[in-house]
């Protein structure tokens, strides 16, 4: 790869916070924003927690109008995109792209719509309910508003959707589709019918008596994991167009990899070599070595296998390094489609600040890695890779580098 890809925007909306600064300086805190579900009345569920948004008005970032026909997912990402772009658009109009991810867009107002037409009387829905629950409606409405006329796409990919966001901003960039590519990755699946069918899956987490600590990535006594929602943008572009227009470089995007399990439609394969091959692929795009890589955020959800395959596949590709190793999740929950570029904001400000977020509730760790625990650890950062995995065997890497 000749042309270096940089960062150039960030924005981020957290159950911990919403803009970058408030996530981050949360973040290494050890602040967590997982609680008692208060969106609806959740008391008869076997899962009644989740990490909401919170401390959010929505009110200050969108018209009115704008607000009763979008779902909170499109919510969320058109704030985090706001953030990122900032004032102005990186290009001409018809040379800035966006690729959107997210795993199930509007599948709350989809179950919320359907419980009050079955329930009504006189059946009626709203004419704004398909545009409301479409997945490519949260491009349209930030391309809308900021006048974006560029490569428009949406991605559908799990949990790693938001990885593979900006990976394909990546590969339209290096294609010459576009001049700056806005990667935006968003999620809001809280609804009884998501939360009856993950619970059934039994891969939610029921300590529902203590939120704080119900979350716990890598921990011998980890449960499951808990749903989280919110959105994060990165505006990319290559590093000759970023510096010509004099731009603030945050980092570089120095590899991206995207590959199948072809194993199971949620389980994934146990000794992780899927994941591990992944890693691998997108350490390779510019020759990074294993040893050269300080932090990685992983994809942990708490979750007892996936966290054994992550651990297994993490294992098999540094087995000769220890890099420091965290999850976030602890702290915000799984952000599914937002996960993936929030995760990615934390590798980027972690080599802007030195400092290595935590992985919170982490008591007993099941391998024996260089976890950053419970606390923030003040640590130079070079190179950071993200990890993020979906259901249907969905694998994306992403590894940022501290620009020279």
């Amino acid at each position: 790869m000749d042309r270096k890809i940089v960062i150039t925007g960030m924005g981020a909306v957290t159950p911990i916070g919403c803009g970058v600064k408030e996530y981050w300086t949360n973040l290494i805190k050890g602040q967590c924003g997982i609680d008692r579900i208060t969106q609806f009345d959740a008391r008869n569920l076997a899962v009644q927690i989740a990490a909401e948004i919170k401390s959010f008005d929505i009110g200050t970032y969108m018209p009115k109008k704008l607000i009763h026909e979008t779902d909170a997912f499109t919510q969320y990402a058109y704030v985090a995109a706001k953030e990122a772009l900032g004032e102005t658009l990186p290009a001409e109009p018809d040379r800035v792209g966006i690729v959107m991810g997210t795993a199930m867009a509007g599948v709350a107002t989809t179950a919320a719509t359907q419980e009050v037409l079955t329930n009504a009387v006189h059946k009626n829905v709203g004419p704004r309910f398909v545009p409301k629950i479409l997945g490519n409606i949260a491009a349209a409405q930030i391309a809308i508003t900021h006048g974006i006329c560029g490569p428009s796409l949406t991605l559908s990919t799990a949990c790693a959707s938001g990885g593979d966001a900006v990976s394909t901003s990546a590969m339209l960039l290096l294609a010459g589709e576009a001049d700056a590519v806005l990667a935006v990755g968003a999620e809001s699946i809280l609804c009884p019918l998501v939360i009856y069918s993950l619970a059934n899956a039994h891969t939610l987490s029921r300590t529902n008596d203590d939120p704080l600590h119900a979350c716990r990535p890598f921990d011998a006594n980890r449960n499951g994991f808990v749903i989280g929602e919110g959105g994060g943008a990165l505006v990319l572009e290559t590093e000759e167009h970023a510096r010509k227009r004099g731009a603030r470089i945050y980092a570089e995007l120095a590899g991206w990899a995207n590959n199948n399990d072809a194993y199971h439609v949620i389980n994934p394969i146990p000794d992780g070599s899927a994941s591990g091959a992944c890693m691998e692929k997108a350490l390779s795009r510019q020759n990074i070595q294993p040893g050269e890589v300080d932090y990685i955020n992983a994809h942990g959800t708490g979750t007892k296998t996936g966290d054994r395959a992550e651990l297994a596949a993490i294992k098999t590709v540094f087995s000769r390094v220890r890099p420091a190793v965290s999850s976030t999740k602890g702290a915000t929950g799984h952000m599914m489609g937002g996960g993936g570029i929030t995760e990615a904001i934390a590798c980027i400000q972690a080599i802007q600040t030195g400092v290595i977020p935590p992985t919170l509730n982490l008591e007993q760790p099941e391998a024996d890695l260089d976890f950053v625990a419970r606390e923030s650890r003040k640590q130079d950062v070079s190179v950071a890779m993200t990890n993020a995995f979906g259901f249907g065997g969905q694998n994306s890497s992403l590894v940022f580098r501290k620009m020279k």
